[in-house]
């Protein structure tokens, strides 16, 4: 079975493995796991910020970044269709106590003239501050797309006039850095804090770092543990991230060029599948709105053609590639599509 309902779905190489049992351990929420430490070095090193913090998950990630930037009753403002908005909205308002505004953006890249009209310095009588930006990159909604640094230099200079913090939630930072062609540094400068995961296309088995100034990660450390987050030895956990940094980042280009086969092959069958100009990284969305057919009748006919994808929408698919498909999977994923489609008795119509 092909599976691409995403690349959370990857394994932990025999090398992440192996460093796992190896792994030098430590109590983390006391004296310190050293392989843990390593871990955070590193993934600081690599965002450019003085710090890191190993989190269980990207979701803790951006909790924990919320609870350390802003005040419980400000603002956040979030794109509409990014993933804080669409799935941790529990965490922003039951845990953090924030208020959600949605700023204008299309396809994840802000209208950042419109966003600074929603940016309100301070609490007066009418309005409550803004407390927090948050920005997602590459932005899984839609699709897997990036936005280009000036647009991010233009977001940091529209919070810095007023103070406002930005936190990037980079889950796929590294995606998005291979797609700009930079090293992933070049992105989180413009953030205050940043987060990635380590559990999708860098393949390691569970995990996230949030990065930001030593002052903040060490307030962060406090949050974490307040949420549940403080890790024995975790150094286990720890020593397949720093794997994974080591041996997986390089090759996240081979799966954006795996969507890009994926996107050309499904629109050669029908271009209203895919606009495959849209896609960057490592992700595909189909369009299954003109097959007058569901998101769950295509993938129960996939799954009969020997392919898992993930239900968007009513009427969209998500592909997502990563180290577990190549070439010739990407090529067997095609066949299945097209046999599906071709086995309709109609163009436009999946029984």
């Amino acid at each position: 079975m092909i599976d691409l309902r995403s690349d959370t779905v990857t394994l932990p190489t025999d090398e992440m493995r192996q460093a796992m049992r190896d792994a030098e351990v430590g109590d983390d929420s006391r004296d310190g796991d050293p392989t843990v430490r390593r871990l955070e070095a590193m993934a600081a090193r690599m965002t450019g910020k003085e710090a890191g913090l190993l989190v269980a998950s990207g979701t803790m990630a951006n909790l924990v970044a919320l609870l350390t930037h802003a005040q419980r009753g400000g603002e956040v403002l979030l794109d509409a269709r990014g993933h804080i908005m669409r799935s941790e909205l529990g965490g922003v308002a039951r845990l953090a106590g924030l208020f959600p505004k949605v700023y204008p953006a299309t396809a994840g890249v802000p209208d950042v003239a419109g966003l600074r009209e929603l940016i309100q310095p301070k609490t007066t009588k009418t309005r409550i501050a803004t407390s927090l930006i948050a920005i997602e990159t590459s932005h899984n909604d839609a699709g897997g797309t990036v936005p280009p640094l000036a647009c991010l230099a233009e977001l940091q200079d529209a919070a810095a006039s007023t103070g406002i913090p930005i936190h990037i939630d980079g889950a796929r930072l590294f995606n998005a850095a291979a797609a700009l062609g930079v090293p992933a540094s070049d992105i989180a400068r413009y953030g205050d804090s940043v987060g990635f995961c380590l559990s999708k296309g860098l393949s390691a088995p569970v995990g996230s770092v949030l990065c930001g100034r030593a002052t903040f990660i060490e307030e962060a450390r406090a949050y974490r543990r307040m949420v549940g987050g403080a890790m024995r030895q975790a150094g286990i956990v720890a020593a397949a991230g720093i794997v994974a940094l080591e041996r997986m980042v390089d090759r996240l280009a081979d799966d954006h060029r795996h969507a890009q086969q994926i996107a050309r092959g499904l629109g050669a069958i029908d271009p209203t599948l895919v606009d495959v100009k849209r896609v960057e990284t490592n992700i595909v969305m189909v369009d299954l709105s003109r097959t007058n057919s569901t998101a769950d009748a295509w993938n129960e006919r996939l799954a009969a053609n020997g392919v898992r994808a993930g239900a968007w929408t009513r009427t969209s698919l998500r592909l997502v590639t990563h180290r577990h498909i190549d070439a010739a999977a990407a090529e067997q994923a095609i066949a299945a599509f097209r046999s599906v489609y071709e086995g309709q008795g109609s163009p436009r119509r999946v029984p």
